[in-house]
């Protein structure tokens, strides 16, 4: 047959296959748009990130020692601790970049929120501290307890408050302020860093430290004869720290820790630094 013939016998076989092929796939659609409820919660996301983190980053403010707040990784791992992990998630909702910044101590943290250099902070929410800075709702709850030096023969919390017992703190920590009104036998000593308090007892400087179960467990570990006493002296509420002037952002913060919790962000947290001595409330 002809070249020719044949392929003008062939045309319209191939144009009828191309139009069914453009029946089948239809014509060409835009994108889905975005479900508004997204584009809700991206906005609202925004508008608290312009609150909570001014900067474009979330600093967080920590302090070494304490599985609440920041620990070192094990052989050069990420670090962990409950305010790291959590402020972490924090930046992610917020859609910024996450800045941990590590203080020597408590007080530089405390210090850093009160002046607006730290955008949140993980920490206990007492009444004192809440004049100075605006806290979310608690994500956990600790008990405070004492650990008692090796040697000594302190049983009970009953023992604590008499003379010639010396009680370490952190300098301005809530184991500060409660204790040193409420003690009356007692010697109260103050101490920089926890690392301070353990080489106090360690040395027979002190009897005791004072603080959260979940710091004392941690000190107990690195003092072979120290123990943490059975019972407390008061409940730590941690909650997020942010400074005066950006209440606006505290619904953000609400919901935040209210899907943590639920969503069990705040118990792999927990889980993650080790922590002890702690409940979710």
């Amino acid at each position: 047959m002809n070249d020719g013939i044949a392929l003008k016998r062939l045309l319209p076989c191939l144009a009828a296959a191309v139009l069914l092929a453009a029946c089948a796939v239809g014509p060409a659609r835009k994108d889905a748009a975005a479900p508004a409820s997204d584009v809700r919660a991206s906005g609202v996301a925004a508008e608290a990130a312009a609150i909570l983190a001014p900067t474009g980053r979330l600093r967080v403010a920590l302090y070494p020692g304490t599985p609440t707040s920041i620990l070192p990784g094990a052989n050069g791992s990420e670090a962990r601790g409950v305010g790291h992990d959590l402020g972490r998630a924090l930046a992610a909702r917020l859609g910024v970049a996450f800045e941990p910044v590590v203080h020597a101590k408590n007080a530089d943290v405390l210090a850093a929120v009160k002046s607006g250099a730290a955008d949140v902070a993980f920490t206990n929410a007492s009444p004192a501290r809440a004049k100075e800075m605006d806290f979310s709702p608690p994500y956990l709850d600790i008990e405070l307890g004492y650990l008692v030096a090796p040697g000594v023969a302190i049983a009970d919390i009953a023992g604590i408050d008499r003379p010639g017992v010396r009680v370490a703190v952190t300098a301005g920590s809530t184991s500060d302020g409660v204790l040193s009104r409420d003690l009356k036998a007692a010697t109260v000593l103050r101490a920089t860093t926890v690392g301070e308090g353990i080489r106090l007892l360690a040395s027979g400087a002190a009897e005791a430290y004072a603080t959260n179960k979940s710091t004392l467990f941690e000190m107990a570990d690195t003092l072979p004869g120290g123990r943490v006493l059975a019972g407390n002296w008061g409940l730590e509420r941690h909650a997020i720290a942010i400074p005066k002037g950006r209440e606006a952002g505290l619904p953000f913060l609400r919901d935040f820790v209210d899907q943590a919790k639920r969503g069990g962000t705040v118990a792999t947290a927990i889980s993650r630094a080790g922590l002890r001595g702690a409940v979710v409330p």
